[in-house]
């Protein structure tokens, strides 16, 4: 197969992928990156069309032409990386010097000193860096959750490793080890190998655009709507993974369990939206406060519940007594007042080998004995199967945990 040939079936291929990118952008413009990706795959048509003419026009300007287009493929490729992963921008500095060097450069081997092999080292060098850092930018999150980034990653490496040893497969070829008909070999195995990784880069984006609908739709079944904290389902799910695994490595585990108080009140006088406002508050201030790997979920209305791995009773106990203040200490803003809130905290560590709903409801309880007993505190549950306590002392622990 000659050079025009592998060319046009570049060109044909480019053109399919971007169409195809244009259409996953126009289902899901939503997607951060895809918007950049589909520009990314349009700059490598004017790339194929100029080897076509390559030998109708001036060099110079087929210099300029081709690195100026696979730059800004290789470039906008790395700025779509980091729009999906919500990334910082890349400064728009950055991509202009990058290109202004590369193109005096190549300017410079062509008209002023010509040296074809260097040109093409240099533009070797900065592409392969760039799909390297795209590469690098994409593998995180671990491959487990996050399969379609790490494929991403590995056919974008290994792209970038080819690029950067592409020059040195020349090199060996004009030192004599090939002939012309290996050289040529040579030229068209490195446009095959630029083929097969854009095909697989432009499908790969597309697994990526999935990925992220996937995740998406399992975030709203698995989050509340509202205020984005796990809903009951979830939170019934994590809460019986991490008994199971508190049973197997032989760790505590605790459960919270939160009622926001006087909310009905919220609602009748500042309204639904400002009850909503609440909610959400709530759960910001709460979000702030835990320790990492501690699960927020909301149980239904105003009540919410919180699982704390390796955390004993009376460790959870500081903790909600630590909740219980934070959100009596920041009142939810609104119209230049100040709503107070307060909340009333049961606390019930895992006796095995109980049932997470048997665990639950000991929050529960413990969380309704503390309404009963003012409001504005935190109540721990039994340590053993004996009632709640009802009398002075019960009531006693709570004036001492408010202050009042």
């Amino acid at each position: 197969m000659d050079s025009p040939t592998l060319v046009a079936i570049a060109a044909i291929l480019m053109f399919i992928m971007t169409m195809m990118l244009m259409a996953a952008w126009r289902m899901n413009p939503r997607i951060a990156g895809l918007k950049a990706w589909t520009l990314a795959y349009a700059c490598g048509l004017p790339i194929c069309l100029n080897l076509l003419w390559h030998d109708y026009a001036p060099e110079w300007l087929s210099v300029v032409f081709t690195q100026l287009s696979t730059f800004l493929l290789a470039w906008i490729n790395l700025l779509a990386c980091r729009r999906y992963l919500n990334l910082p921008r890349l400064p728009h500095s950055a991509g202009l010097s990058a290109m202004g060097m590369l193109l005096a450069t190549g300017l410079y081997f062509t008209l002023i000193q010509p040296n074809q092999g260097l040109r093409f080292l240099i533009l070797s060098t900065v592409l392969g860096v760039l799909f390297l850092l795209s590469a690098r930018t994409m593998a995180r999150g671990g491959p487990g959750l996050y399969p379609a980034r790490y494929l991403y990653a590995l056919c974008s490496g290994g792209h970038g490793v080819f690029l950067l040893l592409r020059p040195w497969l020349f090199q060996v070829g004009r030192n004599g080890l090939f002939n012309s008909e290996q050289m040529l070999v040579v030229s068209h195995l490195i446009v095959i190998e630029a083929i097969v990784a854009l095909v697989l880069l432009g499908f790969c984006v597309v697994m990526l655009a999935n990925e992220q609908v996937t995740l998406a739709l399992k975030q709203m079944a698995d989050r509340d709507p509202l205020t984005g904290a796990y809903n009951r389902r979830a939170f019934m799910s994590t809460l019986e993974k991490a008994t199971l695994y508190a049973s197997r490595l032989v760790f505590p585990v605790s459960v919270l369990l939160i009622d926001l108080d006087h909310f009905k009140r919220i609602n009748d006088t500042w309204g639904h939206q400002r009850g909503d406002d609440a909610l959400r508050h709530v759960v910001r201030v709460l979000q702030d406060s835990l320790r990492e790997g501690d699960i927020l979920g909301r149980m239904g209305g105003e009540e919410f519940a919180i699982v704390l791995p390796n955390a004993s009773q009376q460790e959870a106990e500081h903790i909600a007594n630590r909740l219980r203040l934070a959100i009596e200490a920041q009142p939810l803003q609104y119209a230049g007042a100040a709503l107070p809130l307060t909340t009333s905290i049961g606390v019930a560590g895992w006796l095995p080998p109980e049932k997470p709903d048997s665990l639950l409801h000991r929050a529960d309880e413990a969380m309704y004995q503390a309404k009963r007993q003012g409001r504005n505190c935190v109540v721990p549950a039994p340590q053993a199967g004996s009632h709640l306590l009802k009398d002075d002392a019960a009531i006693a622990q709570c004036v001492l945990l408010t202050g009042r």
